[in-house]
């Protein structure tokens, strides 16, 4: 069977705490553009799809990527797993990336890197974030279509069904899963984009790159803009995984009611 690997990058205009982000102007282009860009150096990814909503406050995002050239499908706001299986269903793809439209400075060299381990040690699911090493907004999950596929025909909690991967993540012995550690840790970094302080962050880095050299610049790249405005690493403090923690709440809530 073809490696074919997919990277699927979900995204939506209707965030709760930074409306409208992923069309925010980064070095020139859209926030969503740039990321994908960024996606596009990975060896490893044959295919690129842009995961986002029916809703009509999606038109403009899946107008904006379509423009740039890149393949965008469509499904459900809330239950993001299906929108998963609809992105990669009819495409061919044995393996596939997760990643979130928040995490523009994604380094192509961290997705290769899982990939590769996803493939040659045979398993379901590998991740950089589970223990997190890398910057937030470094995340990077792969997986087999056939473990993605399996959890959206199983996976029956909301947090489950709008994290996409939490299912497979609990179930080890069904999906031998691997982790991929920063040769550093860098796990208390902010690089990904859920608050304006976090944009502002983002903006600096990439303006403290040599001009032009944004797109392919590595974690190794920014870590030297950071030692020479340290102040960044401290200009945005905010948990971890916000969204995740209020899903299981939300979770409990209802297992209570």
């Amino acid at each position: 069977m073809s490696e074919h690997t997919v990277a699927v990058v979900q995204a939506r205009m209707s965030s709760s705490r930074l409306p409208g982000k992923v069309l925010m102007p980064l070095d020139g282009l859209p926030l969503i553009v740039f990321m994908l860009r960024r996606v596009a150096r990975a060896r490893s990814i044959d295919e690129i799809v842009l995961a986002t909503s029916t809703d009509p406050s999606d038109d403009a995002l899946a107008e904006a990527v379509r423009a740039h050239g890149y393949a965008v499908h469509r499904g459900d706001l809330d239950d993001v797993l299906a929108r998963y299986a609809g992105a990669l269903q009819g495409r061919g793809a044995r393996h596939a990336v997760r990643l979130t439209g928040d995490c523009p400075l994604v380094d192509p060299a961290v997705i290769d890197r899982v990939v590769q381990l996803l493939q040659q040690q045979s398993l379901a699911y590998v991740s950089n974030s589970d223990p997190p090493t890398y910057p937030d907004g470094l995340d990077v999950e792969a997986f087999t279509a056939e473990a993605l596929f399996d959890a959206h025909a199983h996976a029956r909690l909301p947090s489950e069904r709008e994290h996409v991967t939490p299912y497979i993540r609990a179930n080890k012995q069904r999906y031998p899963q691997g982790v991929l550690r920063a040769p550093v840790d860098c796990s208390a970094l902010r690089w990904t984009v859920d608050h304006a302080d976090d944009l502002e962050v983002v903006r600096a880095l990439v303006a403290g790159l040599p001009p032009g050299t944004a797109v392919q610049a590595d974690l190794w790249d920014l870590l030297r803009v950071l030692d020479a405005h340290p102040g960044l690493a401290s200009a945005n403090c905010h948990t971890r995984n916000e969204g995740y923690a209020k899903s299981l709440a939300l979770d409990a809530q209802r297992a209570a009611a």
